[in-house]
């Protein structure tokens, strides 16, 4: 059985795995990155690119609908389902055409199959052996369902949804959450009729309150069902749709019924018990310099529990290269991970929502303001509502910020600076922000936490 030896060996080769490969290759570590389907992973393939070419698409639909509002005479005839099958696979192929070349740039060692940790820092794949001075996991995760809910046929995932070659007249999605909702958004737009089961009180119902009261509000606006705080009992299905009946004994009927109940870590089948390593409900046990039980191991990204997000996958793959490099890197708090829902209004965040706050540091100690754009003169142009919540420690630092809107997702990169270098209002106050801009209405919140509001009350 032949073996190969590198400096690090990476198992998986999503955005955490190559995220991982691609720094350590670098930092001049010699690198092997196992992969069984494609490099990219579920995000570039599957996941998050997919999708939002297909909200895109959503947008142009709207837009042309919309356009006499803005004095534009456009004729909208549909959705070319085909079409936009293929801008979405033009999209995707580009970017791992671009992956693989810089990939092969570094001078990474890309290896196909199935990968098996067998012992130490030692892969199986296929009839050789790939060991490293250290192993990474980042094998992933796969679309989960419910006890007794059964997958195929007319019950789809996001990754059946994505392959459609029709647009639903009727679809039922069960779960909130970002998924469901973006999956939600998306079909309104091409013209189907959508109804969300969410068995929590809110659509999705990690963010800020008042982000996810807007959320519904927006929704109802559009059209978009939902059915909040009833469980989901069972569903049948034959040749024409499904039935699906909630706890209370309301019945949903549709062509078909989205899944989408979160993501479960993809660990099965590869030998990590017999390995040593510690496993909690199927994710890897890692210490907070993602470490694993086992000496010289790691694991990054979906695998590891917490907030599944290519982004963050992106940000543990270049934290533990640099960790193995002995660079020693500073450890990112999960609440100052961006997310964003990309459906129609968008809905972006990062940092403590104010509940947490209050739980964290006391209600006498918190304070927030919300900033509507409708105040917003971009916003106004481009025709959206929503706001954009700001919550600081009281004579201290910005904690949080939230907000919904059209496109308020591109505003999430100057909130990630001011929360995490724990920036106060008063210091970003000085920095008018450009006009008209919708980045204007950070700097409107920031200026009234800063007891000096321009365009607010």
């Amino acid at each position: 059985m032949p073996e190969q030896n590198f400096d690090l060996v990476v198992l998986g080769g999503g955005s955490g795995g190559y995220a991982t490969a691609l720094r350590a290759a670098e930092l001049g570590m010699s690198v092997a990155m196992i992969e069984k389907d494609k490099v990219g992973g579920t995000c570039l393939h599957r996941g998050c690119i997919p999708t939002k070419a297909l909200l895109h698409s959503a947008e142009v639909a709207d837009s042309s609908r919309d356009s006499e509002h803005y004095g534009v005479k456009t004729t909208f005839e549909g959705v070319d389902i085909q079409g936009v099958t293929a801008y979405r696979e033009g999209i995707v192929a580009k970017k791992y055409k671009g992956l693989q070349s810089l990939v092969k740039a570094r001078g990474i060692t890309t290896i196909e199959g199935e990968g098996r940790v067998v012992g130490g820092t030692s892969v199986q794949v296929g009839d050789q052996t790939v060991t490293g001075k250290n192993l990474v996991l980042a094998t992933g995760s796969y679309s989960r369902s419910l006890p007794g809910l059964e997958l195929g046929g007319r019950v789809i995932t996001s990754e059946q949804a994505l392959q459609l070659d029709f647009i639903p007249k009727t679809v039922a999605v069960l779960g909130g959450g970002v998924i469901g909702v973006e999956f939600a958004s998306v079909w309104k737009s091409f013209g189907a009729d959508v109804t969300i089961i969410e068995a929590l009180p809110h659509l999705v119902p990690n963010e800020e309150e008042v982000l996810s009261k807007s959320l519904e509000r927006a929704f109802r606006r559009r059209g978009i069902n939902y059915k909040l705080g009833i469980r989901f009992q069972s569903v049948t299905q034959n040749d024409q749709g499904v039935v699906v009946t909630l706890e209370n004994g309301e019945t949903i009927e549709a062509e078909l019924l989205l899944v989408a109940v979160g993501r479960g870590p993809a660990t099965a089948g590869l030998g990590l018990e017999e390995a040593g390593i510690e496993l909690d409900r199927g994710f890897v046990k890692t210490n907070e310099r993602l470490l694993t039980s086992v000496p010289n191991m790691y694991a990054v990204g979906d695998i590891v529990f917490g907030l599944q997000l290519a982004h963050r996958s992106f940000q543990q793959g270049i934290f533990v290269a640099e960790e193995i490099a002995g660079q020693n890197p500073v450890i990112i708090d999960e609440a100052n991970i961006p997310r964003i829902t990309y459906c129609e209004p968008e809905v972006a965040s990062v940092g403590l929502t104010e509940a947490k706050a209050v739980e964290k540091y006391g209600a006498d100690k918190v304070s927030s303001y919300d900033y509507s754009l409708a105040g917003n003169a971009k916003s106004e142009i481009i025709g959206t509502s929503g706001s954009i919540k700001v919550v600081r420690v009281k004579d201290g630092p910005v904690i949080g910020v939230h907000g919904i809107g059209t496109r308020v997702g591109e505003l999430i990169g100057e909130a990630q600076l001011v929360v995490g270098w724990e920036a106060y209002p008063e210091d970003i106050a000085p920095f008018i922000h450009a006009h008209p801009t919708q980045n204007e209405a950070l700097g409107e919140a920031f200026l009234a936490l800063a007891g000096k509001p321009l365009h607010a009350l």
